[in-house]
C-alpha cells in the first residue's frame, strides 16, 4: 500500500541534508517513508492527500511517562514530591489490570492528539505482586495503535525498609530480576521499525536495594536492552543520597555501574558540572519534564548547560505531576522555563523541538527509524493546518507558530504508515467508552483509599 502526502506547505525534515521544503511531498510505501521532495507531479499512488494548507513535521517522541496516573490527575496539588508520593501510594495501591488498560488508552490517546507518535512508560509499582498490569499496558498501546517502549519498573524498598511506598506496591528483588527477563522474552522487538521494545527501569536510587540496580545493569547487557530511572529530580533526594550512600545521586549512579550508553535518566534537576561532565564522559541521555517540575516544585534542570553534551529527549511525565499528556504544551515549557532562568537566547524554538523528535529518539537509541523525515525512516508524522485562528499573523515563520502559539492539538498524525488523525479527528478509534469507565475506575479506586 502507498500513500502520496502531496503540496504539502511547509515540509519540516528535521533531517539536516533534506533540509526544509516548501510545496513538498511524502511517498508512503507500507510503513515505511521512501521519498520525500518537491515534484510528485509524476508519482503514483494508491492513496493520494492533498496537504495544502499544512505543515508537517517528525512526530514527537515521549522520552518519560507513568501513564496509570492519569487516573489521579489534580490530587495533592501543593505538595512536593516526596510527599506526593506518599499520599499517592495509598490510592494507586489499588491499581488493577483494566485500570492499567483503559488509563494508558486516555493517555495515549490524549498524546497522540498532541502529536506523540512515540513513548515510553514507566512503570514502577505492582500492588499485591500482580504482573500482569505490565501486560495489560502493553495490550492497550497495541490497541490504540502508537509506538511504545515501556519500561518494567520496580521498587523494593517499603517504608519499613527506608523507603516511601507500602509494603502492597513492592516485590522482593528475585521477583522483580525474574519478571525483567520474562518480559523481555515476551515482548522485547529489537528489529528496525519495531512497534514495542522493553527498557528495564528501577524506579529511583531510594526505592530499590544497590543489589538489584546491579543485577539489572546485568540483565540489561545480556538482552542488549535499555535501562532507565528517575534521578536528581529534588534537593530532598540529594540530601537523602548523601545521608544514606555518602554520595550525590550521579555519583552514585557512578558506583552502582548506572553512568553507560544503555542509560536515560529522568528529570536531573539538580546536578552540578562535575555531573554534568560524567554524563558526557559515559553518552547517557536525559528525559527532561519541565511541567512536572514546575508542579511538583522541583526546580529548574540545566538544559542549556546540557544540550551540547549528552541526549536530551522531552517528556510529559505522568499524568499526576503534570497533569495533562499535551507533549506541544512540553515543547514550550522547555523553551519558556529555560529562558526563565538562562535568558531569551538559551535555547531556540528549533532546539526545543529537535528535543521533542529526533532528540527523544536519539535517547530511546531509536533514531536509525524515527525522529525525522526522510528516506527509509519509519512514516511516523505529524501535521497542522495553518488557516486556524492561533496561527493567524504567524505564517510567515510556521515552524515558530507550533511552539510560541496555542498549537492546541494536531490535524493530521501518522504513525507507522497508518492514518490515525485526519482533519482533526481520529480515523479509527471512538474515546467515549473510555473515558466513562476511567471515571468511574478513577472514583473507585480514591474512594477505597479515602475510605481505608
Amino acid at each position: 500500500m502507498t500513500k502520496l502526502f502531496k503540496n504539502i506547505s511547509f515540509l519540516y525534515t528535521f533531517d539536516d541534508e533534506l533540509g526544509d521544503i516548501e510545496n513538498g511531498y511524502i511517498l508512503v510505501e507500507d510503513n515505511v517513508i521512501k521519498e520525500v521532495g518537491k515534484n510528485w507531479e509524476n508519482i503514483t499512488a494508491d492513496e493520494v492527500y492533498d496537504m495544502d494548507g499544512y505543515m508537517i513535521i517528525p512526530g514527537f517522541v515521549n522520552t518519560h511517562h507513568h501513564l496509570y496516573q492519569s487516573l489521579t490527575r489534580g490530587l495533592a496539588a501543593n505538595k512536593k514530591l516526596f510527599d506526593w508520593l506518599v499520599y499517592l501510594y495509598e490510592i494507586w495501591k489499588y491499581i488493577d489490570e483494566e485500570a492499567v488498560y483503559v488509563s494508558t488508552i486516555i493517555a495515549t490517546y490524549e498524546m497522540i492528539k498532541t502529536g506523540v507518535t512515540t513513548t515510553t512508560d514507566h512503570l514502577y509499582l505492582y500492588p499485591f505482586g500482580n504482573n500482569n498490569i505490565f501486560y495489560a499496558e502493553i495490550e492497550a498501546a497495541k490497541k490504540i495503535g502508537i509506538r511504545f517502549h515501556p519500561t518494567r519498573g520496580s521498587m523494593s524498598l517499603s517504608r519499613k525498609d527506608g523507603g516511601l511506598p507500602p509494603d502492597t506496591v513492592v516485590q522482593k528483588d528475585d521477583e522483580i530480576l525474574e519478571e525483567s527477563v520474562n518480559v523481555i522474552k515476551k515482548f522485547h522487538d529489537p528489529s528496525k521499525y519495531s512497534m514495542i521494545r522493553i527498557a528495564l527501569a528501577p524506579c529511583s536510587p531510594f526505592s530499590v536495594t544497590p543489589y538489584l540496580m546491579k543485577e539489572t545493569v546485568k540483565i540489561a547487557e545480556k538482552y542488549d536492552v535499555l535501562l532507565h530511572t528517575h534521578l536528581a529530580e529534588t534537593k530532598d533526594e540529594e540530601e537523602y543520597c548523601l545521608e544514606k550512600f555518602g554520595k550525590r545521586p550521579v555519583d552514585y549512579m557512578e558506583e552502582l555501574g548506572w553512568l553507560n550508553p544503555r542509560v536515560w535518566f529522568a528529570h536531573m534537576v539538580w546536578l552540578n558540572d562535575n555531573d554534568i561532565e560524567k554524563l558526557k564522559e559515559n553518552d547517557v541521555g536525559m528525559a527532561h519534564c519541565p511541567s512536572s517540575n514546575m508542579r511538583l516544585g522541583s526546580g529548574i534542570a540545566p538544559v542549556t548547560k546540557l544540550k551540547d553534551k549528552i541526549r536530551i529527549g522531552l517528556a510529559v511525565d505522568g499524568s499526576a505531576s503534570n497533569d495533562t499528556n499535551n507533549m506541544i504544551l512540553e515543547v514550550r515549557n522547555t523553551l519558556l522555563l529555560q529562558r526563565v532562568k538562562f535568558g531569551s537566547d538559551a535555547i531556540t524554538v528549533r532546539e526545543a523541538l529537535n528535543f521533542g523528535t529526533i532528540g527523544g529518539a536519539k535517547v530511546l537509541r531509536m533514531d536509525d527509524y524515527i525522529g525525522k523525515i526522510s528516506p527509509n525512516m519509519a512514516a511516523d508524522f505529524i501535521g497542522f493546518k495553518l488557516d486556524k485562528p492561533e496561527f493567524a499573523g504567524a505564517l510567515h515563520e510556521p515552524i515558530n507558530a507550533i511552539v510560541l502559539c496555542d498549537a492546541k492539538q494536531v490535524d493530521l498524525s501518522v504513525i507507522n504508515g497508518k492514518i490515525k488523525i485526519f482533519d482533526g479527528i481520529f480515523t479509527d478509534f471512538d474515546i467515549k467508552e473510555f473515558i466513562q469507565k476511567h471515571n468511574e475506575i478513577s472514583k473507585r479506586i480514591i474512594s477505597k483509599a479515602m475510605n481505608g
